[in-house]
């Protein structure tokens, strides 16, 4: 099921902002300014991540999204997964499409799209943009996984804290 235009629940939006505050946190340590949660049927958190792919100690592989899906599997079982939701700020990358499709994660919602990212990074060398819509990648697996995003009315929240970051 894709949604490219939703019309969010409460716990929706208010999901998103944990996610959102988290990539808030991850900028103020000196980090990419990326964030993601995973929350079970229930709407509780059992993982959070920013991203620690930055240089010097940070690893390339580190995104939000990869960190916050495995953390979600190592706690969670299959069954569980598959009704969990991942909420992230900006539209997970290929290589966390990949993991959150791995890990069964069985939902994604996103506040800004790859392409709005990229208007932001431009071609900075810490963000090489693929232009590989996580819908593509999830649409050539065997199960599905619901996209709910880009959120328009979050957008702008999500694109903040990279205002002025990528110099």
């Amino acid at each position: 099921m894709n949604a490219e235009n939703p019309t969010l629940s409460e716990r929706d939006r208010a999901l998103m902002r944990a996610a959102l505050a988290v990539a808030e946190r991850a900028k103020t340590a000196g980090r990419h300014p990326f964030g993601a949660i995973v929350v079970d049927e229930h709407g509780a958190i059992v993982a959070e991540a920013g991203n620690n792919s930055m240089p010097p100690e940070g690893d390339p592989t580190q995104h939000a999204e990869l960190r916050a899906a495995a953390e979600a599997a190592r706690k969670l079982q299959p069954a569980a997964l598959a009704r969990a939701t991942l909420y992230t700020s900006a539209e997970p990358c290929a290589m966390c499409a990949g993991a959150i499709y791995w890990c069964g994660i069985g939902r994604v919602v996103y506040a800004m799209s790859e392409e709005a990212l990229l208007g932001l990074t431009g071609n900075h060398p810490e963000n090489p943009t693929l232009s590989l819509p996580c819908r593509d990648v999830f649409a050539r697996g065997q199960r599905p996984v619901e996209v709910v995003g880009p959120l328009p009315e979050m957008e702008a929240e999500a694109a903040a804290p990279h205002i002025g970051f990528w110099k």
